[in-house]
């Protein structure tokens, strides 16, 4: 029998997997070591320390109505679960179902790891503008959505109102949001913008919000264009604000930027609903606004990033895993596992339970309102390698060591080996 190697590279929305080159058996051998799987069971790799109660509800309203079927999640550490996941599939032995960052959907996808989850028009218009496409490539659908986030400004007020600004009007464009910092610095010697630049994933995120606030894109198809007037802007503005931010930025990723915000250290911040409820238990004066302009912005943008339910082949299971993967991700299931408060989730479907969640918290609009303009994590086959180069981008020219065109050209070269 044959065999292939398949090499997986991985980086998901909370954690670094590693490499993975192994053997995969030919079709005779996998039917054989997968033919004893229960076929009556299906198994769910679940990222986090426990299930959500949301989760379980519903887990057994869905086994209560689907007599014979049984679903046995196996709850990971976020730190392990999608290795977990891709060398049990990469070994023939994969599980029914698991939660994947939805930038990973591609290189599992050309692995032939995983089955399409196609969605009908009517699925597809039930979701925000421009989430279907995070888990979207050559036309199909990959995953199923469960987890979406987006970021908005986070504005300190005391320390506008100390630096002589109107504490109850944020930056609408970057060139405020630049001059804001400046201001802010120079008149009360705190960092006025929290700029993260840490060799982490979310230093990748946190710039990506900026090319979407200035109607950019990295990648179009499988044609690289980050090398262009609107993403340089976006690398000209970091290297703007970076006098006025925190020092040392590559020392921090996004959650310790947080911290400095929560402690009433640096004016402004761009950071997920999550923060939100963290300040309500700090004496911070704060306020949230949609995410800061660019010159060539078509309206309020951020990074859309989705976590899904990615259904692996091999199991004998698929179709009534793709079933179930679509029911607990049901609008209004997902509504009540996103609306708990506190995880950083932004609703992916609307619906009358958002405007009334909205109407009760209005801190929350900014978060929905960029996802009409946002754009997805780009699709790249080494998902890993891509966000390499845009972390070593970034920091290249926050660090002084390189201008953004140089930076930004390097990048679109080196980008053309991941695509």
């Amino acid at each position: 029998m044959g065999a292939k190697n398949v090499t997986i590279r991985f980086k998901t929305g909370h954690f670094t997997t590693g490499v993975f080159t192994l053997a995969l058996l030919g079709s005779t051998a996998l039917g054989a070591m997968t033919a004893h799987a229960a076929d009556q069971e299906i198994s769910w790799i679940y990222c986090g320390d426990k299930i959500d109660p949301i989760h379980e509800k519903y887990i057994k309203e869905w086994e209560g109505k689907n007599a014979g079927w049984k679903i046995a999640p196996e709850v990971v550490g976020w730190e392990q679960c999608q290795d977990k996941a891709t060398t049990l599939a990469a070994a023939g032995t994969p599980v029914g179902m698991a939660y994947v960052g939805s930038r990973t959907l591609k290189e599992f996808a050309q692995n032939d790891l995983i089955i399409p989850v196609p969605m009908t028009e009517d699925e597809k218009k039930s979701y925000y503008p421009n989430i279907v496409d995070t888990v979207t490539f050559e036309d199909n659908q990959w995953g199923v959505p469960i987890a979406f986030s987006t970021k908005a400004l986070y504005w300190n007020k005391d320390l506008f109102k100390a630096a002589g600004l109107d504490p109850e009007t944020p930056p609408k464009t970057w060139a405020e949001e630049i001059a804001f910092a400046r201001q802010i610095k120079e008149k009360t010697g705190t960092a006025g913008y929290g700029l993260p630049a840490k060799t982490f994933d979310n230093t990748m995120h946190q710039f990506m919000h900026w090319v979407y606030t200035n109607n950019g894109k990295v990648i179009d198809g499988d044609k690289i264009v980050i090398d262009s007037p609107e993403v340089l802007a976006a690398l000209q503005a970091y290297k703007d604000i970076t006098p006025y931010s925190v020092e040392g930025a590559t020392a921090y990723e996004q959650n310790e930027i947080r911290a400095i915000f929560l402690d009433g250290k640096v004016g402004m911040i761009q950071a997920g609903s999550g923060a939100a409820a963290r300040l309500k238990d700090t004496k911070i004066n704060w306020g949230v606004a949609a995410l800061p302009l660019g010159t060539s912005a078509k309206g309020e943008g951020t990074l859309l990033i989705t976590d899904s339910l990615a259904i692996f082949k091999g199991t004998g299971v698929e179709e009534k895993a793709a079933e179930f993967a679509k029911y607990i991700t049901s609008t209004d299931i997902q509504h009540e596992y996103e609306l708990q408060g506190g995880a950083g989730l932004t609703p992916l479907r609307p619906g009358a339970v958002v405007d009334e969640f909205v109407a009760k918290e209005p801190y929350w609009k900014p978060f929905i309102d960029g996802i009409a303009y946002g754009g997805p994590e780009p699709l790249f086959t080494d998902y890993k390698g891509f966000q390499n180069t845009m972390i070593e981008m970034v920091q290249s020219v926050v660090t002084g060591k390189a201008e953004p065109a140089d930076a930004l050209k390097k990048a679109a070269a080196d980008l053309e080996q991941y695509k």
